[in-house]
C-alpha cells in the first residue's frame, strides 16, 4: 500500500492527522496497522472498531483507549449509546474496574468532542428502571435460560451456584445480552475479542464456535476478526483464536458444512 492510501486511512479511522515518521513502531503502524489492516475488505469499519476498542481497553493502554474511543463517537460510526451499551457488555467480559476506566474515556471525549465544536454537552440523564427486564424472577430466569440456549447453542445450566444462578441466567443472559442497545452480531464479536486476550479457553471456544455455528458470523468475517485482533493484541494471542477458529469451523453442523 502506498504511503497516502495508509495516510488517508489513518485520518478515517483516528480523525486526525498522521504523527510524523521518527520510529520504526511509527512506520510499520502506519503501513501495516493502516495501510493494509483497516484496509482489508472483510469488516466494516464499525466492527473492526469494536474490536480494536476492546483490545486496546483490555490492555489498559491510556492513550489508544482515549483515541479510539474519541474517534469512533466523532465519526459517528458508533453512536454515543451503542458505546456506553458496549462498556456495559465489555464490563462482564473483561471486568468492572477496565470498564470503569473505559466509561471515564468516553465522558471524557464526549465532552471535549462537543467543546472543540463550540458546544456544551448535555448532561446524561438518569436512565428508567424499565430498561432492566423483568423483575419477576420466574420470568427473568426463563428468559435468561432461553437466551443463554440462543446464544451458545446448548442448553441453560442448573441454578447450582451462585456464579449461575445470580450471575450467569440472572445477569449475563437474563439481561446485558437481552438488551437493545447492540445486536446479538455485535455482541458476538465483542465478546470473542474479549474472552480472547483473557485467555478464557472454554469462553473461547464455545463463544467461537456458536458465532459461527449461528451463521451470526461467516467464516470470512471470523478470519478478519482474528486479523484484527492479532494487530491490536499480538500475534501469539491471536494465533491461540485462531486455532480454536480452525477446530470450530472443522466441528460446524453438517447443514452448515452444505451451505
Amino acid at each position: 500500500m502506498s504511503n497516502n492510501h495508509a495516510d488517508e486511512t489513518f485520518r478515517a479511522v483516528l480523525h486526525r492527522e498522521p504523527t510524523e515518521i521518527r520510529t520504526p513502531f511509527q512506520r510499520v503502524s502506519r503501513d501495516f496497522i493502516f495501510g493494509e489492516i483497516w484496509s482489508r475488505p472483510g469488516l466494516s469499519r464499525k466492527d473492526r472498531r469494536w474490536v480494536a476498542l476492546a483490545c486496546v481497553a483490555g490492555a489498559d493502554a491510556p492513550g489508544p483507549i482515549e483515541a479510539y474511543v474519541r474517534a469512533a463517537l466523532e465519526s459517528g460510526d458508533i453512536e454515543l449509546e451503542e458505546m456506553l451499551e458496549f462498556i456495559l457488555h465489555f464490563a462482564v467480559y473483561s471486568g468492572w474496574p477496565k470498564a470503569s476506566h473505559l466509561e471515564g474515556a468516553v465522558m471524557r471525549q464526549w465532552a471535549q468532542i462537543h467543546r472543540d465544536r463550540g458546544e456544551e454537552p448535555e448532561p446524561w440523564k438518569d436512565l428508567s428502571n424499565d430498561t432492566l427486564g423483568p423483575s419477576d424472577w420466574d420470568e427473568r430466569f426463563e428468559a435468561g435460560a432461553q437466551e443463554f440456549a440462543d446464544v451458545n447453542l446448548i442448553p441453560a445450566p442448573p441454578h447450582t451456584t451462585p456464579y449461575r444462578h445470580a450471575g450467569i441466567l440472572n445477569f449475563v443472559f437474563g439481561h446485558v445480552w437481552q438488551r437493545p442497545g447492540l445486536t446479538r452480531r455485535e455482541r458476538r464479536i465483542i465478546t470473542v475479542a474479549c474472552v480472547s486476550y483473557n485467555d478464557a479457553l472454554t469462553p473461547m471456544k464455545s463463544h467461537v464456535g456458536a458465532a459461527l455455528h449461528s451463521g451470526d458470523i461467516t467464516k470470512a468475517e471470523m478470519d478478519e476478526i482474528v486479523i484484527q485482533f492479532s494487530a491490536y493484541y499480538g500475534f501469539a494471542k491471536g494465533e491461540a483464536l485462531s486455532d480454536v477458529v480452525e477446530t470450530a469451523w472443522a466441528e460446524r453442523p453438517a447443514a452448515l458444512a452444505q451451505t
